[in-house]
């Protein structure tokens, strides 16, 4: 495969044909922040945190999923960029339950977004769904990343047990016909807890232990849960 020649902040770098923008600055040490890309996960360019400008471009590139040209100059910290970034990131804080979210806290610092900008915005208040005994949902903290959708599908596990439900600000992650999980294609190998970035999934034991349960307790509750769980599981799956 024939390389391409490029420039990247002012340094010229050359990767194989095919590689994308972001991928072609982590190879020189370029971070570019990025949100819902996952190296699990097929790019989706959903966040828009990793846009970067491209010299002769009309907007911005989102370099997860834009490849690379040759004798492309790319900036990925320009004043037009770091406004992008910076307003998505009040945004998401404006609506979001973003305290569990470690790596989007540390952006917003980074690029010192406000979040009180958007006083008069609309919170995502949505009821925390425990219906199994192995994870909890609260999509009060979820920012439709994608990615326990993609891992769930054909990026990982092929059980396709959950996908987006609702439209517009309505939109949120959720299993078919709304049933409970464990009524689902579901087989609870935790890959959509582990590639979750703001607390949306949290595995249950953890919650509990939040809750003040002891452990001796946290294990009573989730083993007799288990129990009630696999025998409604094949009461639901015979019906």
């Amino acid at each position: 495969m024939s390389n391409v020649t490029l420039t990247i902040d002012g340094q010229t770098v050359s990767v194989p044909a095919g590689t994308t923008i972001l991928q072609a600055a982590q190879s020189i040490g370029a971070e570019i922040p990025a949100i819902c890309y996952h190296e699990a996960c097929t790019p989706n360019a959903l966040c828009r945190n990793c846009v970067v400008e491209v010299e002769g471009a009309r907007v911005l590139v989102a370099s997860c999923v834009a490849q690379v040209a040759a004798n492309m100059v790319v900036y990925t910290r320009s004043p037009r960029v770091e406004r992008s970034r910076r307003t998505i990131l009040e945004m998401l804080a404006s609506a979001v339950d973003l305290s569990e979210a470690p790596d989007i806290q540390r952006m917003m610092q980074e690029y010192s977004a406000d979040a009180q900008r958007f006083p008069q915005a609309e919170r995502r208040e949505i009821p925390l769904i425990d219906d199994n005994p192995m994870y909890v949902r609260d999509y009060s903290k979820c920012i439709l990343c994608w990615r326990c959708v993609q891992v769930c599908a054909d990026d990982a596990q092929f059980t396709f047990a959950i996908n987006f439900s609702g439209r517009g600000y309505e939109t949120t992650i959720g299993t078919f016909f709304g049933k409970p999980m464990p009524a689902t294609t579901c087989v609870f190998c935790g890959q959509c807890v582990g590639v979750c970035p703001t607390g949306a999934l949290k595995p249950k034991s953890e919650w509990l232990l939040e809750q003040g349960l002891s452990i001796d307790q946290v294990f009573a509750a989730t083993r007799q849960e288990r129990t009630g769980a696999e025998k409604r599981t094949r009461t639901w799956r015979r019906a």
